[in-house]
C-alpha cells in the first residue's frame, strides 16, 4: 500500500470506502424491509413479486460489492507503482531562523508582540524533493530495459523519458503522481471513492464497479419511483420518508455512476487515460529499432545503444541525423561482438493528438477488459496490458507505428535481429 502524501487525500481515501459500504447497507435496509416487507407484503399482499425483486436485487448488489471489493483490494496491494532504482534523496530541511520581534514602541502596550512564524526544523513539503537531472551515464540503472526492446517512448534525443522526482527512466505510459509521490504505470486518476490511485492494475475492476453501480442504481430508482407513485395515488396512504430518501439517494448516484461509466468506456475503447485527456495536444516520440547497417533520410535522427561513454547524443557532422559514435575497440573479435550487441534506433515523432497505442476499438477493449466474457463480467484477473514481458514493447502499438515508418521512410527491422525472435529461437533450442 502506498498512501497519499497529502493528509486530506490520505484520510478521505481511508474513510470513504466504509462510508460507501454504509450507504449500501442503508439502501439494502430500505429496499428489503421498507419496500419489500412493509409495502409489497403487508400493504399490497404481493408475495410472489417480492421474491423476484429480491433475487434481482441480490444479484446486482453482489456483483456491485464484489467489483468494489476487488478494485479496493487491487489498489491497496498494487497501485501500479514503478519501483525506485536508487534511494531517493531527502529534501534539505529549512533552516531554523531566530524569531524576530517587533519593537515594543511600534505597537500599543495592550497588544501582544507579533512574532514572525518560521517553519520548524524538518517541516518541509513531502513533495519537495531536490530536482535530479537526467542520468547521462551509459550504464545508468534501468536503461538497458528500454533498448533491449524494439520500440519505446523517448525524448527528442532518443533517451527514455526521465522523472526528476523519482530519479529513474519512466516506462512507457507512466506518469509521476503528486498524490503518491511515485511514478504510476498507465495512471488514470486518484479516486477517494475506491481508496486510492486507479491505474492499469485496477482500471478494469473500476469500470466493472461503475457499470454495476449504474445498473444497481437504475433498478433501485425504478422500484422506489414506482412505490412512491403508488403511495401518492392512494389518498388513504401517507408517503413514506424512507422511500423518498431511497429515491433521492438512488437518483444522485445514478447520474454520478452513469457519467463515470461513459467516461470509463470511452477510455477503454480509445486506449487512453484521464491524463491523456488532459493533454490533448501532446505529441509522442518513439525510438524504433532499425537494422544496424541501414541508411535513413537526413531528417531522421538515430541513436545507437549501448551508448559509449565518449559518444555524444547529438547529430553527427555528416548531417545524416545519426549520433556520432566513438571508435570501436581494436580487434576483429571485439568489433564483431560489439556490433552484434548494439541496437540502432530511429527517433520518430508523431503528430499532436496521435495515439500510438490505439489498436482499434475491439483490440483496445480486450487489452483492458480481457479476452473472454467471464473476464468482462466478473472481477477475476488483471488487464492483459499489465503484462510487460514482451521483448517488442511495454504496450502493444497500433497501426500508427507502421504509418510512422512509412512517413519517415524508415526500413523494417530484420526479424532475425529482433529480440522477440531471438528469445523464441532460444526457447526452441
Amino acid at each position: 500500500m502506498v498512501p497519499s502524501v497529502h493528509a486530506g487525500a490520505r484520510w478521505s481515501a481511508r474513510l470513504t470506502p466504509p462510508v460507501i459500504v454504509g450507504i449500501f447497507g442503508l439502501a439494502t435496509y430500505i429496499f428489503v424491509y421498507r419496500i419489500c416487507v412493509r409495502f409489497f407484503i403487508r400493504e399490497r399482499r404481493r408475495d410472489g413479486l417480492v421474491i423476484g425483486l429480491l433475487v434481482l436485487y441480490g444479484l446486482l448488489i453482489v456483483l456491485t460489492l464484489a467489483s468494489y471489493a476487488r478494485v479496493v483490494l487491487a489498489i491497496q496491494r498494487d497501485p501500479g507503482v514503478v519501483p525506485l532504482l536508487r534511494p531517493r534523496a531527502a529534501a534539505p530541511a529549512p533552516k531554523a531562523e531566530k524569531q524576530r520581534q517587533e519593537p515594543w514602541y511600534g505597537q500599543g502596550w495592550w497588544q501582544p508582540q507579533r512574532q514572525r512564524q518560521q517553519p520548524r526544523q524538518g517541516q518541509g513539503d513531502p513533495e519537495n524533493h531536490p530536482w535530479t537531472p537526467p542520468d547521462l551515464d551509459p550504464d545508468s540503472p534501468g536503461l538497458e530495459a528500454f533498448y533491449s526492446k524494439d520500440v519505446f517512448a523517448c525524448e527528442g534525443d532518443g533517451r527514455p523519458r526521465w522523472c526528476s522526482n523519482c530519479a529513474l527512466w519512466k516506462p512507457d505510459r507512466a506518469h509521476h503522481s503528486r498524490e503518491l509521490g511515485f511514478c504510476i504505470r498507465k495512471m488514470d486518476h486518484f479516486c477517494p471513492w475506491v481508496g486510492g490511485m486507479v491505474s492499469e492494475t485496477s482500471f478494469n475492476f473500476f469500470a466493472q464497479f461503475v457499470f454495476y453501480t449504474t445498473c444497481y442504481c437504475c433498478y433501485y430508482l425504478s422500484i422506489t419511483a414506482y412505490c412512491l407513485n403508488q403511495q401518492v395515488q392512494a389518498e388513504s396512504e401517507s408517503v413514506s420518508g424512507w422511500i423518498v430518501a431511497g429515491l433521492i439517494l438512488s437518483a444522485f448516484f445514478t447520474l454520478f455512476a452513469f457519467g463515470m461509466t461513459l467516461t470509463a468506456g470511452r477510455y477503454i475503447l480509445t486506449n487512453t487515460t484521464n491524463i491523456d485527456l488532459l493533454r490533448k495536444r501532446q505529441t509522442f516520440t518513439l525510438a524504433v529499432r532499425i537494422p544496424r547497417d541501414c541508411q535513413v533520410p537526413p531528417s531522421v535522427r538515430t541513436i545507437t545503444y549501448p551508448i559509449r561513454r565518449t559518444e555524444p547524443v547529438a547529430p553527427s557532422p555528416s548531417g545524416d541525423g545519426s549520433a556520432a559514435a566513438a571508435p570501436l575497440p581494436s580487434g576483429d573479435a571485439a568489433e564483431t561482438r560489439d556490433l552484434q550487441a548494439s541496437h540502432k534506433f530511429a527517433i520518430l515523432r508523431a503528430e499532436p493528438s496521435e495515439n500510438p497505442w490505439h489498436l482499434g476499438w475491439w483490440a483496445n477493449w480486450k487489452s483492458v477488459m480481457g479476452t473472454n466474457v467471464l473476464e468482462w463480467l466478473l472481477p477475476l484477473r488483471h488487464s492483459p496490458c499489465c503484462n510487460h514481458e514482451s521483448m517488442v514493447s511495454d504496450y502493444p502499438f497500433g497501426p500508427l507505428l507502421d504509418d510512422l515508418k512509412r512517413r519517415y521512410n524508415v526500413p523494417e527491422l530484420d526479424k532475425k535481429q529482433s529480440p522477440a525472435s531471438q528469445s523464441s529461437s532460444t526457447g526452441d533450442r
